[in-house]
């Protein structure tokens, strides 16, 4: 049978990159997201290039949706081996002194949050399968602080906590946890969703940076840790450009 893995975030960016690398290593891909209409045609792309996919649409906020992507999953005719826990985003770059408990909320409640809901949700499916996987998309933003990232850090902190918490849980069991940290990626909306729509300021943050990641980079890496042979487990794994030394240390050209 075809092991199943599902991927929340799959409508965009890294989410999308990811499910169609899965799908080309042999996997269906339960693909999670809110978007409907972006869901149906990364089903339909995974389709003419020869993977198989089904949509789940699913707010990794809601207890209700993550209950039934779980059941989705539980449906579906392969062991469910993989679960990547992609779904996030960031609010503002505004300094704690000035900044939303809305915007720090909602990055606590999908990064965190989200995470701890459909990773507990989907846990027996991936013990049931006997030798599962869980990856954890966090960011450097998990490892350093900068000003103005005060929220985004705090929940990526929290999200790299509570991955190295559930592998000391998980000990004995088949289930492996890995954690991945990207750096600067270029999506198309990740920084425009961060900006609240401003295409210029979310421009700004990539101007000058000569080749930054992009989302099938990190696809990249998630699948080869997904591949490798199950006693070893990648516990984490920090993915920057070349031009990109630190958090706080871009090199940039005029």
């Amino acid at each position: 049978m075809t092991p199943v893995a599902i991927v929340t975030g799959a409508s965009s960016g890294i989410g999308a990159a990811t499910a169609r690398r899965l799908a080309a290593e042999g996997f269906h891909v339960l693909a999670a997201a809110r978007r409907a209409d972006r869901l149906a045609e990364l089903v339909e792309e995974i389709a003419k290039n020869g993977g198989t996919a089904t949509a789940a649409t699913c707010d990794v906020t809601s207890d209700d949706a993550v209950a039934a992507l779980a059941a989705t999953a539980s449906d579906l005719p392969g062991p469910v081996t993989l679960l990547v826990n992609n779904a996030g985003g960031a609010l503002g770059l505004d300094p704690v002194e000035s900044g939303s408990v809305a915007d720090w909320q909602w990055m606590y409640d999908v990064n965190v949050l989200g995470t701890f809901r459909v990773t507990r949700a989907v846990l027996p499916l991936l013990e049931a399968s006997g030798a599962g996987t869980v990856i954890v998309v966090s960011s450097t933003a998990g490892i350093d602080v900068y000003e103005g990232g005060g929220g985004y850090t705090a929940a990526k902190h929290a999200q790299t906590a509570l991955a190295r918490t559930l592998r000391l849980e998980l000990l004995g069991r088949p289930i492996r946890v890995v954690e991945i940290d990207p750096g600067m990626v270029r999506t198309d909306e990740f920084a425009l969703h961060r900006f609240g729509g401003d295409a210029e300021r979310a421009e700004a943050v990539y101007a000058g940076v000569p080749d930054p990641l992009v989302a099938d980079d990190v696809a990249d890496c998630i699948a080869w840790c997904a591949t490798r042979p199950q006693h070893v487990n990648v516990d984490r794994l920090v993915v920057r450009p070349l031009a990109q030394a630190a958090q706080h240390k871009v090199h940039r050209v005029s």
